[in-house]
């Protein structure tokens, strides 16, 4: 049976990072009252969440025009402290929960079997032993984490302006350079 970790209306939902750019290891934190949960995951898949949130809010507005969506203050605190990584995300599932009016966010656990599929489905909640936490966020929380994840993602390394990888701050071979340093 899945454990899940339960954050019905959470204080907060953030994305942060700890480490030098090139080095940094990406974060989700959520808090209610006095719970916290540092989950870690891939930049790529904060980028997709942030994505699918913003794709999910559009399609709310579409369901429903009158749905009230409050702006909410930006968030430039930092990480909530201790940073201890509860576990590493491996698959990132989505709802809308029409009663409620909340977004659901499950965030699953990296599978210990790595032959495993890592399709996320309901029927497989109720057969495996995975860990999740769940949070159900307000639709308005959307755009504070959207853009807070669009900072994060800017204050990473510069591209190379030749072959668009990233630079070191020792520069880096560039193969459009013909492995020549930059």
């Amino acid at each position: 049976m899945a454990r899940i970790n339960l954050f019905e209306n959470p204080d907060r939902f953030t994305v942060g990072t700890v480490g030098q750019p090139g080095e940094r290891t990406f974060f989700i934190q959520v808090r209610e009252n006095s719970r916290l949960v540092s989950l870690s995951l891939e930049k790529t898949q904060v980028q997709a969440l942030a994505e699918r949130l913003i794709f999910m809010v559009k399609e709310i507005k579409q369901m429903d025009p009158t749905f009230i969506f409050r702006t909410l203050p930006r968030d430039e605190a930092p990480l909530d402290t201790p940073i201890e990584e509860e576990f590493r995300i491996g698959v990132i599932g989505l709802s809308f929960d029409s009663s409620m009016q909340r977004i659901q966010i499950d965030m699953q656990a990296v599978s210990e079997n790595a032959n495993e599929s890592v399709e996320f489905s309901d029927e497989q909640l109720l057969d495996s032993d995975a860990e999740i936490v769940r949070a159900m966020i307000d639709p308005s929380e959307v755009e504070r984490f959207t853009k807070r994840t669009g900072a994060l993602m800017s204050a990473g390394r510069q591209p190379c302006p030749f072959c668009g990888g990233p630079l070191d701050p020792r520069g880096h071979l560039c193969p459009r350079a013909n492995g020549y340093r930059r």
